[in-house]
């Protein structure tokens, strides 16, 4: 080691010395740890029923103000009366 090596592990040691460290310490931060992990927690299962309800509320809304007229798809007058493929090939 060199010689700034030395006198800078002086005097952290020498500051190091002069700290006492607080018996309650420890419990106090991991308390305060709980704490907020907590309240990330509760902050995120209400955001999550939030969106969820958000979405769930959008779908509905959007399925009642659907048009009442049946869909191409489930065309009830289409099914009952087959239709001819349409020719393959130039017409």
């Amino acid at each position: 080691m060199n010689d700034t090596e030395d006198r800078l592990r002086d005097a952290l040691d020498a500051l190091a010395g002069g700290v006492t460290p607080d018996p309650d310490a420890y419990p106090r931060v991991r308390r305060e740890w709980r704490r907020r992990e907590r309240r990330r927690r509760l902050v995120l299962y209400i955001l999550i029923a939030v969106i969820f309800t958000a979405a769930d509320a959008i779908g509905l809304w959007a399925l009642n103000h659907a048009h009442n007229r049946p869909h191409v798809i489930f065309s009830v007058e289409d099914s009952a009366t087959p239709r001819p493929a349409p020719p393959i090939g130039p017409s």
